[in-house]
């Protein structure tokens, strides 16, 4: 008899969400499962998927303020009656079902807050028999993964499975992140870069700038210079977008990298990493051993989560150019407060998320 069949909900927003549950398939595959990943922007209506991932894109990158407000309008934890994603939600059920008939899975796993809805939506309607377990990416729980339809939470820290207990009523549990487990392999590896790793010139202390898969961020080439006038040879990850690596490319002493296949190998050759999302290259750097200052955070859920891994203790949280150097200084050198950070990130990965999600199938 084989293991369970798992249908895991992701969105293409970005490459975070599809490197989540890359690595959730990897696992239960190991394991005898049938792992299946389905974009939920696939099950909205036509175009709908794209529009709203273009819509996204565009106003966190040229409208940072309309992001902010939309999040604390739609997303941002608080009382009273608001907007929600359910009516979005609705327009999913159909595909949702027509997929979950096509694929039979024992379990379902949402990776992406609409996800988590239409799952837990169509629970409680009794319409989707299938068991929903939420794997939770963000470390800041927003009321857009919180429903009471669900029936378990996997969370990365202690502090979001008590906001989804709290809210939702079902139960939650806590894993930590999930990485490809080359990260983790990367921390007892400094300093070796990958094989196919871009090389990382002899001389001043390597420090990633994260932009993520989109290259958003803000003066961010700023910020290079600022480091790299303090010491520093900041490496630049632009992602996918060509304009913002040309540009960073002109600052004297960077290195400006678009999009690269070997993040472990880049870790592993990188004395301390810059963030401004609290997403997966984060949690990337956690596993690998890598202190992570953040610094001008994305706004609505980058700020939130900013604030929580700080909260944690996972990051130090800088607030002006001041802080930022002052934190650069610190946490480049060996010593207490980057031995204490370092410990405390690779002690986040607590569980693994695949044992917690498939427990109510087994």
């Amino acid at each position: 008899m084989g293991g369970p069949r798992v249908l895991l909900l992701g969105a293409s927003m970005g490459a975070g969400h599809d490197a989540v549950c890359a690595e959730l398939a990897r696992r239960l595959r190991a394991r005898g499962a049938t792992a299946e990943i389905c974009d939920v922007l696939t099950l909205l209506p036509p175009a709908a998927g794209p529009a709203l991932r273009a819509f996204y894109r565009g106003t966190v990158r040229h409208a940072p303020t309309l992001y902010a407000a939309i999040y604390a309008l739609f997303l941002s934890p608080g009382d009273g009656p608001r907007p929600g994603s359910a009516p979005l939600a609705a327009t999913a059920r159909n595909r949702l079902l027509s997929r979950v008939r096509a694929f039979r899975p024992d379990l379902v796993v949402p990776a992406f807050h609409l996800a988590a809805q239409i799952t837990g939506r169509l629970r409680t309607e009794g319409a989707l028999s299938t068991p929903a377990s939420v794997f939770v990416t963000d470390f800041a729980v927003h009321r857009g993964w919180l429903h009471p339809g669900n029936d378990l939470y996997v969370c990365l820290t202690e502090r979001g499975a008590t906001t989804a207990r709290a809210a939702t009523g079902r139960p939650a549990a806590v894993s930590g992140p999930v990485v490809d487990p080359s990260f983790h392999r990367a921390a007892d590896h400094s300093g070796d870069l990958g094989a196919t790793a871009p090389r990382v010139p002899a001389g001043p202390p390597p420090v990633l700038l994260s932009t993520g898969a989109w290259g958003v961020g803000t003066h961010t080439v700023s910020t290079a210079r600022l480091l790299a006038g303090h010491g520093c040879r900041p490496v630049l990850l632009c992602g996918r977008d060509e304009r913002l690596r040309r540009r960073a490319a002109r600052v004297p002493g960077a290195l400006a990298l678009g999009w690269t296949d070997d993040m472990p190998g880049l870790m592993a050759s990188a004395r301390l990493l810059v963030d401004n999302a609290a997403g997966q290259t984060a949690a990337q750097a956690l596993a690998a051993g890598v202190p992570v200052v953040t610094w001008r955070p994305l706004p609505g859920h980058g700020l939130a989560g900013a604030r929580s891994m700080a909260a944690a203790g996972l990051t130090t949280y800088a607030r002006d150019r001041g802080e930022l150097l002052a934190a650069v200084g610190r946490l480049l050198g060996p010593g207490p407060e980057r031995t204490g950070q370092v410990e405390r990130g690779r002690g986040a990965f607590t569980a693994d998320a695949v044992d917690l999600l498939t427990r109510p199938v087994r």
